[in-house]
């Protein structure tokens, strides 16, 4: 499939994709209003337990290639992107207590309203990656950035255990490169083709269930 392919999809879905960022902007938004008394709690849960920021803002790539500064709630040690690899194998020595814990229940991951809200990010779409492996991406590939990326998605789902699976590689990274992201894309092009706001709600729920279980 090419661009051409996608691109009309999306093309010929521009009502549900302008319904699809209202429901973002409302439900996002009531979000924030709602459980800001837990992100409370969260930010000072972090700050009680390591010191450093709150917030973890790396660099992302979303729509249109266009890079951004993605909100998640710290869950590693300061400066960890420089200690290491820009992905997490394990029981990583950098990822803190509280952070074992928001990284388990993905709360850590709430903070990423404030880029739904903002325009930056979808509740549902491809996950945003940093600029290192999109800079790997083949054309075919980076359809993905046709569309806002999201806070969940298929491959959120299917891998929502990839610490695990890195961990008994021999390189991680090699294998998060070669085999992890290709798979996870692939998942995304499925999403592509049925993206609406019914396929997001189905997401969410199953997204919700998924962390239950877990």
């Amino acid at each position: 499939m090419n661009n051409m392919d996608i691109a009309a999809v999306l093309d010929k879905r521009r009502p549900q994709l302008a319904l699809k960022r209202l429901m973002d902007v409302a439900i996002s938004g009531c979000a924030l209003l709602v459980l800001w008394p837990l992100l409370l709690l969260i930010a000072l849960a972090i700050k009680l337990d390591d010191p450093g920021p709150v917030f973890y803002r790396q660099v992302r790539v979303g729509k249109g290639g266009k890079e951004f500064r993605i909100f998640k709630f710290r869950t590693m040690v300061v400066d960890a992107d420089r200690k290491g690899l820009q992905i997490t194998v394990g029981r990583d020595s950098r990822i803190t207590r509280v952070g074992a814990f928001l990284r388990k229940t993905k709360l850590d991951e709430l903070a990423q309203l404030l880029n739904v809200f903002a325009g930056e990010m979808s509740f549902v779409g491809p996950r945003p990656e940093v600029p290192k492996y999109v800079n790997l991406y083949t054309p075919y590939q980076r359809q993905v950035l046709l569309v806002r990326p999201g806070i969940t998605d298929y491959a959120s789902i299917a891998y929502r255990n990839e610490n695990d699976l890195l961990e008994g590689a021999q390189d991680p990274e090699r294998m998060y490169i070669d085999e992890i992201m290709p798979a996870k894309i692939e998942l995304n092009m499925k999403y592509l083709h049925e993206i609406s706001p019914l396929a997001d709600i189905r997401l969410m729920l199953s997204t919700v269930v998924a962390v239950i279980k877990d």
